[in-house]
This record gives C-alpha cells, structure tokens and sequence, in this order.
C-alpha cells in the first residue's frame, strides 16, 4: 500500500519542495497550507501531491484535514517562519505571539491530530522542521529562537513519551537557507534588507537540499531514528560565523 506523507506550509519554499521530493519517493503527498492557489498549481504538476487548505492556528482547519484522511505515515510539521528582527527590550508581542502559535502550537495542533494515524500505520514518522535558531540564540533574534527553542524541546519530549511505540521522531534544523520568502516575512516586505542577509555568501543552502535531508531521515529502515539532523551550508559555521565573498 502507498504511504501518505502531509506535509504543512507546503505552499513555498521547504514545504513545497519537500512535497516535490516525497512524491518522487512514492509517497501519495498532503500538500496543505493557506495558500491554495499556490497548491493547486503544485498539485497540477505533481499528480501524488493532494492541496489540503489548512490554517495551523485553527483547531478547526486541523481537525478538518486530520477527517480528510484514511491514512498518515509521514508528518512533516514544516510550517512556521520568523517575524521581525527587533531586540528583545524592543521586541513586539504580536511578532512573538504570531511566531510561537505557527510555529509551536501549530506542530501541536498537527501531532495532537494525527499522532494516533501514525501510530496504527505501524511505522511511523514525525519529522519537525525547527532551525540551528532552536539550538544556539543570537542577537535579535530573541522570539524565533524562543520558539525554535520550544520546538525543539517539544521534539525532545515526543522521542521520551512515544519511547516503544512505532514512531520514528526526528528533527531536521536548518542553517542559512536561501528561500523566496523566509527574509522577505522577516523582514516585512522590505526586499533589500532580505537580501543583504545573503550578501555575499557563496552558496547558502536551497529548499530543495533541506527537502533532500528530510527524504533521506524519512526513509531509513523502520529500527533507524535519526534524532537530530544539523544541516548549514559550508560557509556558515555557526549563526554568527559566516563567510563572505565581498
């Protein structure tokens, strides 16, 4: 039987092309995120990827999907993103509230809801998509790193509680990624201030390498559990260590 892997904020960047990447693996993909134009345009060129409207923030959205289903073997809790870039003394409770209810509370919703699919499938798989951010905090960057933070503990916490049962839990965290749209949120719209955070930088990582190291921790052997997978591009050696060609 085809596997089912749903993937959250598959509209762009990692989601997307993590979708693409789990489709040609054979899995049947639940594609799911706000954007549905954008999914049915990805569905209509990949014909294993299904678009699934969703809102992470909403109990209802989730549990919405989570009826649509007949199986799930593979969550990938993808959706999330930064807002703002501001000190913590000036930080902005809307920014920080908007971070941790995407980005925690909505890999909450979405393991609440289909934890128990997992587990029938006999072989199970939840991959949470955090950020070195999650591992090592830096300068203005107090509410994605308190929320990566969460994440990651949340992953921690899973792997302990769900020790014997058929589910692999694993958490890919990305460094420097160069996506259309993860600086351009950050950063509100302002596109040059985007793109100086990759100034210079000989190649930072794309979407389609984090969607390679997601396939790759998704399909090992049922027994393997990679519990931590840290991938940067080779001229980043620590968030505040990067190379630069100017």
């Amino acid at each position: 039987m085809t596997k089912t892997a749903v993937v959250t904020g598959a509209s762009s960047g990692i989601g997307e092309a993590t979708a693409r990447r789990l489709a040609a693996e054979g899995f049947e993909v639940v594609a799911a995120a706000r954007r549905r134009d954008r999914l049915d345009k990805l569905a209509a060129e990949v014909p294993a990827i299904r678009p699934v409207t969703l809102d992470v923030t909403s109990d209802e959205s989730v549990a919405e999907l989570a009826a649509s289903l007949d199986r799930c073997d593979v969550l990938i809790n993808n959706a999330g993103g930064a807002f703002g870039l501001e000190s913590v003394a000036e930080g902005l409770v809307d920014d920080w509230q908007r971070m941790y209810e995407v980005n925690v509370l909505g890999s909450l919703r979405m393991t609440r809801a289909l934890l128990p699919e997992l587990i029938d499938s006999g072989d199970g798989v939840l991959l949470m998509l955090t950020s070195v951010a999650g591992l090592v905090s830096y300068e203005g960057g107090g509410g994605y790193c308190a929320a990566k933070h969460a994440q990651t503990s949340m992953t921690e916490t899973l792997r302990l509680e769900l020790c014997g049962e058929p589910v692999r839990i694993i958490e890919v965290a990305p460094g420097m990624v160069y996506t259309e749209e993860f600086s351009l949120t950050r950063f509100r719209g302002d596109a040059e201030r985007a793109e100086k955070v990759y100034e210079g930088v000989p190649n930072p990582l794309t979407a389609d390498d984090v969607a390679d190291a997601i396939a790759w921790c998704v399909t090992r052997p049922a027994h393997v559990n990679v519990d931590r997978l840290v991938i940067r591009p080779r001229a980043q050696a620590a968030q505040h260590k990067v190379h630069r060609i100017s």
